[in-house]
């Protein structure tokens, strides 16, 4: 399945926990070419639209490194809203 093109869209790959009550907790994002970023902290899930990006989707607010972030689940894509409309803008989170 190919991704949708979307400059405000920053995709990421994801290591997630899926619970046997079918709750999603993201553990772990990697940029494409970057680190695996832990993620320390899950503040606020709920279905929300990404407002710049559009979509609807699980929206994860996040800690990882002192930084707070929307993360969003856009079955089967996860992906950081973009703040500029530089798509080659890489440093999102």
């Amino acid at each position: 399945m190919r991704r949708p093109e979307n400059a405000y869209k920053h995709y990421v790959k994801v290591r997630a926990d899926f619970g046997f009550d079918g709750r999603i907790r993201p553990l772990l994002l990697r940029e494409e070419d970057g680190p695996a970023i832990r993620i320390d902290r899950i503040l606020d899930v709920r279905p929300a639209a990404a407002r710049k990006a559009g979509g609807q989707g699980m929206r994860y607010v996040c800690q990882a490194e002192g930084r707070t972030f929307a993360l969003f689940y856009d079955e089967p894509y996860w992906f950081v809203e973009n703040e500029r409309t530089d798509a080659n803008d890489t440093n999102q989170i």
